[in-house]
C-alpha cells in the first residue's frame, strides 16, 4: 500500500494593529475649593471674557439730557492730548434733578462718567401747587439766575440750560431768567443750587 502524505502549510501569525490611545484632558484640580486652570486654559468650564454673563444695569427711572459737549486738548511733554468733556443733567420729572461734568477718552465714556456723577449729586426740589414755593435769586461764579412762581397752565418760561433743568425736575409752571454769564455749565449749576435752596411752604388753613 502506498502511503499518502498530506502536505501541511504553516500560516504566519496575524498581527493585530491596535489603535493608539487618545489623549485625554487632565481633570480640573481643585485647590482650596477654587477650580484651577486645566488643559486648554479653561477655568471650571467657564468662558473667559463673556460679556453676556454680566448683569445688566437696572433702570433707575432717571432721564438724562446732554447740555454741553466739547473737545478739549491738553499740552503735554509728548504733544497734545485730546479728550472730550460732557455736561449732563439727569432727573426723574418727579422732583429730583442733578448735574455733572466729566471728561473721557471718547464721547460715550465722557457722557457715562458725567451721568454717574450727576446721579450722585441729585437734589430734591420743593414744589407747591404745581410751581415753586417762592421767588429766589441765586448767583454761582459769573452766572446769576432768577426763578419766580407761576400760575397753573402757564408752563415753563425759561430758555437755554435753565429750561432743561426745570423740565427734568418736573416743575410744570415756573418762570426763570438768566442774568449774567451765558455759560451753560455755570447757569446749570446756579439753577440746581437755587432749586436746592427752596424752602417748603405750608398750606394755609381755611
Amino acid at each position: 500500500m502506498t502511503e499518502t502524505t498530506k502536505s501541511t502549510t504553516t500560516k504566519e501569525p496575524e498581527t493585530v494593529k491596535q489603535a493608539a490611545p487618545k489623549a485625554t484632558a487632565a481633570p480640573v484640580q481643585k485647590k482650596n475649593g477654587a477650580p484651577q486652570r486645566g488643559v486648554g486654559g479653561n477655568r471650571g468650564g467657564r468662558r473667559r471674557g463673556g460679556r453676556d454673563q454680566r448683569p445688566k444695569p437696572e433702570d433707575d427711572g432717571f432721564d438724562q439730557k446732554i447740555i454741553d459737549l466739547a473737545r478739549v486738548t491738553r499740552v503735554m511733554k509728548g504733544g497734545k492730548r485730546m479728550r472730550f468733556r460732557a455736561a449732563v443733567a439727569v432727573g426723574d420729572h418727579k422732583g429730583k434733578v442733578g448735574f455733572g461734568i466729566a471728561k473721557g477718552a471718547d464721547v460715550s465714556m465722557a457722557i457715562g462718567k458725567a451721568s454717574r456723577k450727576a446721579k450722585k449729586g441729585v437734589v430734591n426740589v420743593q414744589t407747591f401747587n404745581e410751581t415753586i414755593p417762592h421767588e429766589i435769586r441765586h448767583k454761582y461764579k459769573a452766572a446769576s439766575v432768577l426763578l419766580k412762581p407761576s400760575g397753573k397752565g402757564r408752563g415753563v418760561k425759561a430758555g437755554g440750560a435753565m429750561r432743561v433743568i426745570l423740565e427734568l425736575a418736573g416743575i410744570p409752571n415756573v418762570t426763570g431768567k438768566m442774568m449774567g454769564s451765558p455759560n451753560k455749565m455755570n447757569n446749570s449749576k446756579a439753577t440746581i443750587e437755587a432749586l436746592a435752596a427752596l424752602k417748603k411752604k405750608k398750606a394755609k388753613k381755611k
